[in-house]
């Protein structure tokens, strides 16, 4: 069974994925071609694509148009995306029966993980408390967890979005003892009963809970969804944190809102622009915590996106069904 990788040409973000023996456990299964595909170099390896069955890629997919693969790569079968959104490149591969599976949920673990511990130190105020203290309110600071923020016990979370990320950290919510709200008008009841979360409105959501976290697919529908008339809801010590997309958040109602109420806090993992504005007042802020876009994977969780493609193509390789399977109906909902 032969296969390639492929990857823009001036990218080097294959190599960061597949590296440290992955790209030789695949050579086990597969015979590889001895090029990195790309974008110029289709004919020179024309010979070797006409029998490929299986595409290894990971970001910087090259989104080859169905006219390409019809002439470059008339068997291919499978392929096997190492990273998330398959958005930009999917659609000619599966229209023509092409199979896509995703590491979006070996991509969702980081994430989660992220957002659990920064909901479980919001809840306590940790984050006011560490400016407090920085500037001298030691007494101040110290006493925030006693007389303003309720800590985990019994705790409202809301979770916006039940993607992979938002359905694994209401998964891993289950250790803690917080009552979870869920807010995603895709979400069938009976799955919001299995990860143990309410469904509600966005209003109820900001209206009831101690911490928000956004896990919005990236898409038109979703941009400037959360705005001032959501976040002026928030209790006067919730916190909302976004490892989503800032394209979701109206900047200035957030802005306004964390004014209006200085003990509220906003976590920031991403924002629009990225980063902020020089002159961007979520700079200024004593309320606000920003983070460099580092919810996602660090530089050895990448290889969880490797190895979920391998077990993949072993299960390809055995006839059994794919566990992370990527179909044309999933599209219009996925980030």
């Amino acid at each position: 069974m032969k296969g390639c990788f492929v990857c823009e040409r001036r990218s080097k973000r294959l190599s960061y994925v597949y590296r440290e023996g992955r790209p030789e456990a695949f050579a086990r299964l597969l015979e590889l071609c001895p090029e990195v595909i790309h974008e110029d170099n289709l004919e020179e390896n024309r010979r070797f694509l006409q029998d490929t069955e299986v595409i290894l890629a990971s970001w910087d997919m090259v989104p080859f148009t169905a006219r390409q693969l019809e002439e470059y790569f008339p068997r291919l079968r499978l392929l096997l995306y190492a990273a998330g959104s398959v958005q930009y490149f999917a659609r000619p591969f599966l229209e023509r029966g092409v199979m896509i599976a995703s590491a979006r949920e070996a991509m969702a673990q980081p994430v989660a993980q992220f957002t659990v511990g920064t909901i479980i130190l919001a809840n306590k105020g940790a984050f006011l408390a560490h400016r407090l203290y920085h500037a001298g309110k030691w007494e101040k600071a110290s006493s925030l967890g006693s007389t303003r923020f309720p800590g985990t016990y019994g705790t409202k979370v809301g979770i916006i979005g039940a993607g992979a990320i938002g359905s694994l950290v209401l998964k891993m919510l289950r250790d803690y003892p917080v009552e979870t709200l869920v807010y995603d008008p895709f979400l069938p009841p009976e799955r919001a009963r299995a990860l143990g979360a309410r469904p509600c409105s966005l209003e109820t959501l900001f209206c009831e809970c101690q911490t928000i976290s956004n896990h919005l697919a990236d898409n038109p529908q979703t941009a400037g969804m959360l705005d001032y008339r959501l976040f002026s809801r928030m209790q006067d010590t919730a916190a909302f944190i976004n490892t989503g997309r800032g394209a979701q958040v109206v900047e200035a109602g957030l802005i306004r809102a964390l004014r209006e109420a200085p003990e509220r806090c906003a976590i920031l993992d991403v924002t629009d622009p990225e980063p902020v504005a020089p002159d961007s007042p979520l700079l200024q802020l004593p309320n606000v915590f920003l983070f460099p876009h580092i919810a996602g994977s660090a530089r050895q969780e990448v290889l969880l996106f490797a190895d979920a493609m391998l077990e993949e193509l072993r299960r390809y390789q055995q006839g059994q069904p794919l566990r992370h399977a990527v179909s044309l109906d999933m599209l219009p909902t996925m980030a």
